[in-house]
C-alpha cells in the first residue's frame, strides 16, 4: 500500500511539474500578462503624447497664435510698443548678464561691468 501511495504522489508531482514550471506553465503565463499590461500602458502614454503634438503640429499649420506663443517663450520676442516685465523670486539670484545698450554711429560708448 505504501508503495502505491508514493508512486500517485511522485505521479502528481511529474503532472505538476509541467503545469507551473515548465515552457507554457503559469508562471510563465503570468509574467507574459504583466508584460503585455506594462506594454499597453506604455502604448497609451505613447498615444497621448502623440496625440498632444498632432494637435500642436496642426494648429502651428492654421494658426499663428502657436508661432507667436512660442517665439514670447522660447525666444524672448515682444512686439513693437509693449513694455517687457520681469518678476523674479526674492528668495533666487539673478542670473548674472552684461546689459548692452544700442550704440549710435559716431558716438563713443562706454561700458561698465557689472559686479
Amino acid at each position: 500500500m505504501r508503495l502505491i501511495l508514493l508512486s500517485l504522489t511522485a505521479l502528481l508531482m511529474l503532472v505538476q511539474f509541467p503545469l507551473w514550471l515548465g515552457k507554457g506553465g503559469w508562471l510563465k503565463v503570468w509574467d507574459l500578462d504583466q508584460q503585455v499590461f506594462a506594454a499597453q500602458r506604455k502604448n497609451d502614454e505613447l498615444r497621448a503624447r502623440n496625440s498632444k503634438l498632432a494637435s500642436e503640429v496642426q494648429d502651428l499649420k492654421e494658426g499663428t497664435d502657436a508661432v507667436e506663443e512660442r517665439a514670447r517663450y522660447e525666444l524672448g520676442m515682444i512686439k513693437d510698443n509693449e513694455i517687457y516685465v520681469q518678476i523674479l523670486d526674492p528668495n533666487t539670484s539673478p542670473p548674472l548678464q552684461e546689459v548692452v545698450a544700442p550704440v549710435k554711429p559716431g558716438v563713443k560708448s562706454a561700458r561698465k561691468k557689472q559686479q
